[in-house]
């Protein structure tokens, strides 16, 4: 009897060490070693490249596992012991061959002796009811090689039954979903819910920013709750919005299989599991399992001035129209953003003027304290002999692509105090709008800086007694789009004199739909029909402008075609060709415009038949589905025939968003003396002014002058100079996306992409009496790089994918006006010259030893030069202007 019971005891004790399915994750038998295979592998490549070209490696080993402690209270109370052995390290792409930067090396030479040593030490994994209680590993061991064990060890973190749960694992800490069918769980983990501390950024805008997909999936196959086969894969995406030739694919995969089991070490007694830790070994140290960051180290790199050395001679002003000057600009930037303050000053310090605005550039461009200190220390703004670096620097503050809030609190103390020159002082306060803006859109408007460069705007506006301030307030608004700010615009809007009530159109135009509430639209609705006071025509088109594009209702629709026909002429003739833009390119008030035409009173031939030479048009640079870039023209000429508005507009749309890349106003008024002419209603008291404002990526430049007042015409007609004026020449990053990701195998990867301009933008404006003739001309020549950048590092072997596009092209729009007789002719045109596309490619695997492989690809075509398409009468007209001299039919000499 009593050895049937003793029997009995034996058999529910074997029992209960095998067949645990009452457990709620892995568990592991008693005194069993589990031999397993695991191997990790990399895959890097364009998104939908082929797997012969890929480039990565493969770590293969074979892994111990065995159970030390179990707690007597509960089975699912473990701590387990992993050792890896055997590593083995190499390509995942075996058409290699002879060109693997692995061949004849073993595992020592590839890794390393301490790495080596440091990846086969033990660790142990504290498990709770499956998941992680705690991860033991050695102290200051390499953390690349620390992530590498972290990875294998939180692949033994799961649970048995379907759910969704938030785990911590090397990924950081995740919501995961299990599914469990029988003998096989399917682990799922959204890896955009992970919560891990890594640096990086991303330009705001989506246009031009970088949208990225992740994906994790395991499958494990349990067999006496503990895993004998598990396969795991994670896919990281990318690609650049606007431009999808720039695009990477990283592929990571871990393999787990249970090979044999034998015995193992006896379970250690003891209730409390520090204890037993300390007994196994007093050097063992609890530690984060979430993945840890790591920097290799850079051997025999060349220091900034040596790299700065061999990148001016690119940045020299005669090479900036060519791809590779920004080339160097954005490589330069990367290393600026790893120097030191004294470096960068000691440069700025040794330059000379003629590429000093270059660097200006590309120092602000790295949007580092280090950086920012160095050249708000070199810049001097109670100087008016820097000018030029100090615009460049404030230009390069409002493209910046992610800005913080000590740039502006640096901008408003340096706003605060003196200047040398009031236009610095006026554009300082112009970008301050700008990063304001900018700043909101990143959730940061409650920021201190903020608030307060809110309150500098708004405060201003409320306050300022010179017309100068005014319009430099205005301008600040016109960037920083503030919803409060609304009301003061209004208020200028409809009260202010002509250049001030302009501007505030002009901003009001610029905040999105929803802001232009029927209240606005009231004010609006009183500035076109000049119920209070008579408007400018450059004010009321634009009030209109706004109403149409607002969601109009029926009779603001209706009140504006009827006006057409009491209006002066050229502003009907503009209006109307408004109208007509709207239905032919399907605008959204194009429904609401097709409803009110159904009236007779309103479509009638009276109305919608007058003469003039303003125009309105919209077309297409280039569409897909997926993305378009449009273009807008529209010039408004006064009554005497001279030009009073030039607005060329560029969009760029993805999806929903959108991004005005530029727009270029050219404006003139109170010229009407020269010919002899009557001014329009309500500009009788205009003094002689011709200027031009300019939008770039967003951003609100400081307006330039031509000339302003009758004397200074009269000098500048008389000087015969029609040198172009520059609005804005420099260096721009435009697209800045850094991002590290924890790949769950222990990897690290980053994934850059940097996109920058070299940009010229400048107008001119021609006028001639004795030819009768007036001509506008603004260029546009830009040369654009954009560069992404894929690298996987384990610290001892390195896998990168570089992808980049260039081209180098012209944007040219010229107005020519003769007014020798009436109705005078205009023509216009806007040519784009022919542009060279190159693309090239990089793929590289390379041994922290130095020895490499790289495979390089390249790829050019020629875009053609275009004139774009205007409106028929355009065409017309244009060949009345430039019509062929007749050929001469006599043989004398008279």
């Amino acid at each position: 009897m009593i050895l049937l019971a003793v029997l009995f005891l034996c058999f529910i004790s074997s029992y209960s060490a095998s067949v645990k399915g009452h457990t709620t994750g892995l568990s592991l038998n008693n005194e069993r070693l589990y031999k397993l295979t695991y191997s990790t592998e990399v895959f890097l490549d364009r998104s939908k490249g082929k797997l012969q070209d890929t480039v990565g490696y493969r770590m293969s080993s074979n892994v111990d596992v065995a159970l030390l402690w179990r707690n007597p209270d509960g089975d699912d109370d473990q701590l387990i012991k992993i050792m890896i052995n055997d590593v083995n390290v190499e390509n995942v792409n075996q058409q290699r061959g002879q060109k693997s930067i692995f061949m004849g090396k073993n595992t020592l030479k590839i890794i390393g002796k301490e790495n080596l040593e440091a990846l086969q030490r033990p660790v142990l994994l504290h498990l709770m009811h499956g998941k992680v209680k705690q991860f033991y590993s050695y102290q200051n061991e390499p953390v690349a090689i620390e992530n590498l064990k972290r990875g294998l060890a939180s692949l033994f973190q799961m649970q048995l039954s379907s759910g969704t749960t938030n785990e911590v694992d090397i990924s950081g800490d995740c919501k995961v979903t299990y599914q469990a069918h029988q003998d096989k769980v399917t682990k799922i983990k959204a890896l955009d819910s992970c919560k891990i501390s890594r640096s990086g950024f991303t330009t705001q805008n989506q246009v031009l920013g970088v949208s990225s997909k992740a994906t994790s999936l395991a499958t494990y196959k349990i067999e006496d709750s503990f895993v004998i086969a598990l396969t795991a894969e994670e896919i990281h995406t990318f690609g650049l919005n606007f431009l999808r030739t720039v695009t990477g694919k990283i592929v990571s995969k871990q393999k787990l299989e249970l090979k044999t089991t034998e015995a193992g070490p006896r379970l250690m007694p003891g209730k409390q599991v520090a204890a037993v830790i300390k007994a196994v070994d007093s050097k063992y140290t609890a530690i984060s399992i979430v993945g840890q960051v790591f920097q290799s180290k850079c051997k025999g790199c060349p220091s900034l001035l040596e790299r700065w050395q061999s990148t001016r001679k690119h940045l020299l002003p005669e090479n900036l129209s060519k791809a590779e000057a920004v080339r160097s600009f954005l490589a330069f930037i990367h290393h600026l953003r790893t120097a030191k303050k004294e470096e960068i000053l000691q440069i700025l310090k040794s330059e000379n003027k003629e590429v000093l605005p270059q660097l200006v550039d590309a120092v602000t461009s790295a949007q580092t304290p280090d950086s920012l200190e160095a050249i708000l220390d070199f810049l001097d703004f109670r100087s008016d002999s820097s000018i030029i670096l100090q615009e460049r620097f404030l230009y390069a503050c409002g493209f910046a692509s992610h800005p913080n809030e000590a740039l502006l609190k640096a901008l408003i103390s340096k706003f605060q105090g003196s200047f040398g020159s009031n236009d610095i002082r006026e554009t300082m306060m112009i970008i301050i709008g700008a990063l304001v803006r900018k700043l909101c859109q990143n959730e940061g408007c409650k920021l201190k800086a903020v608030v307060k460069a809110k309150k500098l705007i708004l405060g201003g506006l409320e306050k300022s007694e010179k017309k100068e301030d005014t319009t430099m307030y205005l301008l600040a608004l016109k960037n920083a789009l503030l919803p409060e700010g609304i009301p003061l615009l209004l208020k200028y809007a409809e009260a202010g004199e002509g250049p001030v009530s302009h501007i505030a159109t002009t901003t009001l135009q610029r905040y999105d739909a929803p802001f232009i509430t029927n209240e606005v639209k009231k004010t609006l609705n009183r500035i076109y029909h000049q119920n209070r006071k008579v408007h400018e025509k450059t004010v009321r088109t634009t009030a209109a402008a706004i109403i149409l594009n607002s969601n109009p209702s029926y009779m603001e629709v209706k009140n504006l075609l009827l006006s057409i026909g009491e209006l002066p002429m050229e502003m009907s003739k503009y209006m109307l060709n408004i109208v007509h833009d709207i239905l032919r390119f399907e605008m959204p008030a194009s429904k609401m415009v097709r409803r009110v035409l159904k009236e007779m009173v309103v479509h009638n031939y009276d109305r919608f038949s007058k003469s003039g030479s303003s125009s309105a048009y919209t077309g297409y640079i280039a569409r897909d589905p997926h993305s378009a870039s449009t273009y807008s023209l529209d010039i408004l000429y006064s009554g005497s025939g001279i030009l009073r508005r030039s607005n060329l507009n560029i969009f760029q749309y993805v999806g929903k968003a959108h991004l005005q890349a530029s727009q270029v106003v050219i404006e003139a008024q109170g010229l009407e003396a020269l010919i002899a002419a009557t001014p329009d209603e309500g500009e009788e008291d205009l003094d002689s002014y011709a200027g031009l404002s300019a939008i770039l990526f967003d951003v609100q430049l400081r307006p330039v002058t031509f000339f302003s007042g009758y004397s200074d015409l009269m000098a500048k007609m008389l000087s015969a100079s029609s040198d172009p004026v520059s609005v804005v020449k420099g260096l721009i990053l435009l697209i800045d996306h850094s991002q590290e990701i924890q790949l769950q195998s222990g990897l690290k990867a980053n994934m850059e992409v940097q996109g920058g301009l070299a940009i010229d933008i400048s107008g001119s404006m021609e006028f001639s009496l004795w030819y009768r003739e007036s001509k506008t001309c603004v260029k546009n020549r830009v040369a654009m790089v954009v560069i992404g950048d894929i690298t996987v590092d384990s610290s001892f072997v390195k896998a990168g994918l570089d992808i980049s596009t260039e081209t180098e092209a012209g944007l040219e729009f010229i107005s020519t006006v003769q007014f020798s007789q009436y109705p005078f002719l205009v023509c216009m045109q806007m040519d784009k010259d022919g542009a060279p596309f190159r693309q090239f490619e990089t793929k590289y695997e390379r041994l922290s030893t130095g020895k490499g492989y790289v495979s390089r690809r390249r790829k050019e075509r020629l875009v053609a030069g275009s004139e774009f398409p205007l409106h028929q009468e355009n065409s017309e007209m244009c060949k009345v202007v430039f019509a062929p001299e007749p050929e001469s039919t006599s043989n004398g000499w008279f």
